[in-house]
């Protein structure tokens, strides 16, 4: 059966446009808070109310992985070390635990298709194909993970999350992430591929022509964006797509992190249009294919920080400025 969403609503612009008449008449130059009273605004039409509330249960969701193609040495790891990845984050011992922590965020890891006996609600299958040469999916377990993600989004918006983070987690996530921002946005292999985990020369021209022959594969199916996540994708990239969309079905605002939730966002507003107005980019990556996929979704990040981790630490690590935000336009005092 084929995956389709209702059309989204749009975040409330009446109440967009009384958060901007609130800021300019409170105690501070006009404008002078920059993106602080962009974001601000943001929120509240996405909450409908001006000023918004604070966030009361904002949710980092990780969706981990195993990619075939981790094995061409695209990667400064091996494909293994995503077990190894997997087990510090859930025993609070990654970057992605202290951030979240300090944001006040909760943390949620589903294995989606790690290359592992361990089983989980959502996993789709062990590992992805290797996508220079075969599909990462079947389409049946594509249209698996796209309800997967769907299901976790409707989870954690009907436990009570009112913000959320989509984070990656797998070695090699970053070849069939920028695969999939060359195929959405037009461009060419050399021009999306960055350093990932630290690969040297010899890596970075493995990169190029894994992407280069997962490009190509790619290209027939463009017109059908669970074909192009099955193609080239992930059953990591296509369960972020389906949660990204149905997030903004249910009116949740989703704070994007690197690479790989961008390159997810470019097929969730395939698959549901207009869902990014309820997405704001967190930051730019030290990734090419990043900002591209930014520039194509007409999204400004809130900082650089010359973070090229991923994994959600960009996002964890911006989620304080939203709620400084909400609160200068709700406590300012008035001119």
């Amino acid at each position: 059966m084929r995956i389709e969403f209702p059309t989204v609503p749009m975040p409330d612009e009446l109440v967009r446009a009384e958060a901007r008449k609130r800021q300019g008449m409170v105690l501070k130059p006009a404008g002078s808070l920059g993106t602080l009273e962009t974001l601000a605004a943001w929120i509240a039409a996405c909450q409908a109310q001006s000023p918004p509330r604070p966030f009361r249960r904002p949710r980092i969701v990780v969706f981990a992985a195993d990619h075939g193609i981790a094995a061409r040495g695209v990667s400064a790891h091996e494909p293994a070390y995503t077990r190894s990845l997997l087990a510090a984050v859930r025993e609070g011992g990654a970057a992605l635990n202290v951030l979240a922590e300090a944001a006040g965020a909760g943390l949620r890891v589903e294995d989606i298709a790690v290359d592992s006996d361990e089983g989980g609600q959502f996993k789709v299958r062990r590992g992805c194909g290797s996508i220079d040469v075969e599909d990462a999916l079947s389409q049946t377990q594509a249209e698996e993970a796209v309800r997967a993600g769907i299901r976790l989004a409707d989870t954690e918006v009907d436990e009570g999350a009112d913000l959320l983070v989509p984070a990656e987690l797998g070695v090699g996530a970053s070849t069939p992430a920028s695969t999939l921002v060359a195929a959405l946005t037009g461009t060419e292999p050399v021009a999306v591929i960055g350093r990932g985990s630290g690969i040297d020369d010899n890596g970075w021209m493995r990169k190029a022509l894994a992407v280069r022959d997962a490009l190509r594969r790619a290209r027939p199916v463009l017109g059908d964006p669970v074909d192009l996540v099955r193609t080239a994708g992930g059953a990591d990239l296509a369960a972020m797509a389906g949660f990204l969309a149905q997030a903004a079905v249910r009116r949740t605002p989703v704070v994007l992190d690197g690479l790989s939730a961008a390159a997810a966002a470019l097929v969730a507003e395939e698959l549901a249009p207009g869902a990014r107005n309820w997405w704001v980019a967190a930051h730019r990556s030290t990734e090419p294919a990043h900002a591209l996929a930014l520039d194509h979704l007409d999204l400004e990040p809130i900082v650089d920080l010359g973070i090229g981790l991923g994994g959600g630490t960009g996002a964890a690590a911006a989620l304080p400025l939203l709620t400084v935000s909400v609160r200068l336009l709700a406590e300012l005092q008035p001119s």
